[in-house]
């Protein structure tokens, strides 16, 4: 039938998401980006428009898949707020130690190559971090932590997720990165067991 897509736009996009969190947006080319979702060129900028576009709707199929697991760790009920941590950082190592995709996050990448991005998606990165880091606060709010020190905390445990997508795309064993993920929960533990 004349005018209709003969391909599937969710398959489409998520093989894309795949080829920017494995190559970054600086180095996910035209050419890879075809080869990655085997669209040609017109198709590709037919369906989803420039290459910036591509990369916002790839990087809101990521946050689709993988925010509403971070939503469902910090849930709790937790007992403190180092089990708010643990149960953070144990999606990020579960998504991790998951063969079937990219090493590392694509959040993460896409934060180191800010310089390459255009304002619209700069301003994407950084509101999907600060909602990650807002919902960690909530989270420690709720598991006893004072206010003070879930604002560290959050921004800790963010710092540590990020970490643990950089060591991952380094080649670092998942028992190591497990190890950085279990000293992390240890230490917000003993913060929030601080006298104030």
């Amino acid at each position: 039938m004349a005018g209709r897509k003969q391909f599937d736009v969710d398959e489409a996009l998520r093989r894309a998401m795949h080829v920017f969190w494995r190559w970054g947006y600086s180095e996910a080319s035209i050419d890879r980006l075809t080869e990655g979702t085997g669209l040609g060129r017109g198709s590709l900028y037919g369906t989803f428009g420039g290459k910036s576009a591509l990369f916002r709707k790839s990087l809101a199929r990521y946050a689709q898949t993988y925010h509403p697991l971070y939503e469902q760790a910090l849930s709790g009920p937790h007992p403190g707020p180092g089990a708010v941590v643990e149960a953070f950082l144990r999606v990020a190592l579960n998504r991790i130690a998951d063969p079937a995709v990219p090493d590392g996050c694509l959040l993460t990448v896409s934060a180191t190559q800010f310089p390459a991005l255009d304002e619209e998606s700069r301003a994407m990165v950084r509101a999907l971090m600060d909602a990650l880091r807002a919902r960690l606060e909530e989270a420690l709010l709720a598991a006893g932590a004072g206010e003070q020190q879930a604002a560290k905390l959050a921004l800790c445990a963010l710092a540590t997720n990020k970490s643990l997508a950089v060591l991952s795309r380094a080649g670092f064993p998942d028992e190591d990165l497990a190890t950085v993920a279990a000293a992390a929960a240890e230490n917000a533990g003993a913060l929030a067991n601080r006298p104030a």
